[in-house]
């Protein structure tokens, strides 16, 4: 394939880039690229790392940066990446490296629009690009989109457990205590967003320069236009709701090979 002159390097047209990025994940995990399951759950939280350890009975393995369980068995490794734009991009571009089947974020969010309430699961359809990693791997005007295959799949989960969920937009900032700025907060107001995080918008962008298949589903932890979250709040929020949002997103990747649509929503 002949690459334009001003193309970046990526993993997939760059061999040497692939070893470096291969070696770094090895290093920031404490695992071998063979030793990763095709389909990767993501998540911010190490609760979620101890649950899916705990009730698989696996072993949780670190390396400098990511702590991870591996379960051949159900061909999906869970990582904690902790949180933030940078963070995601490169977990995206180290990911890259072994060209995962699917990527899938189990993260939380603000619920922003006035019908939402915590617990209640977001399925992000786009996110807006209010951060400033992205930038780096194309510009602004494109758009931050998951793969439509494992969202569409991951909403068939929800629906068949019975439950519902909301779907639409979510702004993707690296600004903190945002909650305290009266201009911000009328801006995600102005642009009719669902929810807000740090994470989504980053991880759609890398993906699709990485060409990794990449989705997401949020659990609304707060509603900060109402009230800051907080160590307790946060606290109910897991005791309450986190179980089942990982017990979502295991499922969803544990059966998306077998069950979802033979379908690419774009070719690269």
């Amino acid at each position: 394939m002949r690459l334009l002159p001003l193309e970046p390097a990526r993993t997939w047209n760059n061999p040497k880039k692939k070893a470096i990025a291969k070696d770094m994940l090895e290093r920031y995990s404490g695992c071998r690229g063979e030793e990763f399951c095709s389909h990767i759950i993501l998540t911010n939280f190490e609760y979620y790392i101890e649950s899916f350890s705990k009730t698989h009975k696996l072993n949780v393995r670190s390396g400098s940066a990511l702590r991870v369980v591996n379960n051949h068995e159900m061909d999906v490794s869970l990582i904690c990446f902790n949180i933030g734009s940078p963070m995601s991009a490169l977990v995206i571009e180290m990911l890259s490296a072994i060209e995962p089947t699917a990527v899938l974020m189990l993260g939380m969010c603000g619920g922003i629009h006035r019908d939402l309430r915590i617990g209640d699961l977001f399925l992000p359809m786009a996110a807006i690009r209010d951060e400033g990693t992205s930038q780096h791997f194309f510009p602004p005007q494109v758009p931050a989109l998951p793969a439509f295959t494992i969202q569409k799949f991951v909403s068939q989960v929800i629906v068949e457990s019975g439950l519902t969920y909301s779907a639409g937009v979510v702004h993707t900032t690296d600004y903190r205590f945002w909650e305290f700025d009266e201009s911000f907060k009328k801006t995600l107001m102005l642009e009719k967003v669902g929810a807000v995080e740090m994470e989504t918008a980053t991880l759609f962008i890398t993906a699709f320069a990485c060409k990794v298949p990449c989705g997401a589903l949020l659990l609304v932890s707060d509603l900060p236009l109402e009230e800051v979250k907080t160590q307790e709040s946060a606290n109910k929020v897991f005791r309450k709701y986190t179980d089942l949002h990982l017990e979502l997103g295991v499922k969803a990747m544990a059966e998306l090979d077998e069950r979802r649509d033979k379908i690419r929503h774009f070719q690269w």
